[in-house]
């Protein structure tokens, strides 16, 4: 495929409704930009279009953004079922990669499972290519607490989650 059909690729998945584009500012999540993600009660998913700043040589979605992609999806679902969002730092992750993510399709994520302990989240979902399954994963969150340092900027979750997440 050539970089004037992976473009043209690009513009041709629409982003589905519900899905507000995220605000740069999110650190290393800017890598995935431009992205989405959409928020309904409890429920939570993040997703793009796969451009080509997302390809690898291959001219498939890289891993790693496939991982970043995931990563922040599965701390999201564990922030809007928390009383008081605070950051969640990764303890461990874990994926399985099932098919490649094709340039200019839409793939987002769907969160399976979430169970939150007192210091522990554990979560599992998948990346989704309509309803191909892309990549498994499942991963574990430390909760810090109100007076831990790592809880101690609960502000930065309303860039992640959005002010408008009903919480």
């Amino acid at each position: 495929m050539t970089k004037a059909d992976q473009d043209d690729a690009t513009v041709a998945a629409e982003v589905p409704s519900g899905f507000v584009l995220m605000d740069k500012g999110l650190g290393f999540g800017d890598h995935l930009q431009p992205f989405y993600r959409r928020v309904i009660a409890q429920d939570s998913s993040l997703g793009f279009v796969v451009g080509p700043q997302h390809l690898n040589l291959m001219g498939i979605c890289h891993g790693g953004a496939l991982m970043t992609l995931a990563d922040m999806a599965a701390a999201v679902s564990l922030h809007v079922r928390r009383d008081k969002p605070r950051p969640a730092p990764t303890i461990n992750l874990s994926f399985d990669f099932m098919s490649p993510g094709l340039p200019g399709h839409w793939l987002q994520t769907r969160t399976d499972h979430v169970d939150m302990k007192r210091r522990f989240g554990f979560t599992s979902g998948v990346v989704l290519d309509g309803d191909a399954v892309i990549m498994r994963y499942s991963g574990t969150f430390f909760l810090p607490s109100a007076e831990s340092p790592l809880g101690s900027n609960p502000g930065a979750m309303n860039r992640l989650i959005g002010d408008d997440a009903p919480l």
